[in-house]
């Protein structure tokens, strides 16, 4: 007996201008735009974000990602999702489509995060990993085989 398991990347949130708070002006003239985002867990965050090629930093309150010309600051909100608030070479257009960008590799985290976990708990569970295929939509099919039955 086998068990296959198809686990589709997640599709890129729409985090357009729907949810694009609008751009505004810091005290040095600089475009700020907010976005909010999907994005709840800090270490597949920071992943995703340096999968983008940001420099990240992160401390208590924030997680800061810079690329060039640009910088994102991201906040945990009261919902436990992060804000972006982006500064610098930047206009919604361009701040949706990092975020967008950046919500893409989140979604690659995350499916990492769910491989792993489902590769380490599966003999636990009388299941051993037979084979493993990543399509070409990045879709990844494992066949796992049910140990100590007999057909």
């Amino acid at each position: 007996m086998s068990i296959s398991l198809i686990l589709l990347p997640l599709a890129v949130a729409t985090v357009a201008a729907a949810h694009t708070a609008g751009a505004d002006r810091d005290d040095q003239g600089r475009t700020i735009c907010q976005v909010q985002t999907r994005m709840r867990d800090e270490t597949l965050l920071a992943g995703a974000l340096r999968d983008t090629g940001a420099v990240v930093a992160a401390d208590q309150a924030a997680i800061t990602a810079d690329w060039d010309g640009v910088r994102a600051e991201f906040r945990r909100g009261a919902d436990g999702v992060w804000t972006a608030h982006l500064t610098g070479d930047v206009d919604e257009e361009r701040a949706v489509a990092i975020v967008q960008s950046v919500d893409a590799a989140y979604g690659r985290q995350v499916q990492r995060a769910v491989l792993d976990r489902l590769r380490a708990q599966a003999p636990a569970a009388g299941l051993r990993l037979e084979s493993e295929q990543v399509t070409e939509d990045a879709s990844v099919r494992l066949v796992f085989a049910v140990e100590g039955r007999s057909a």
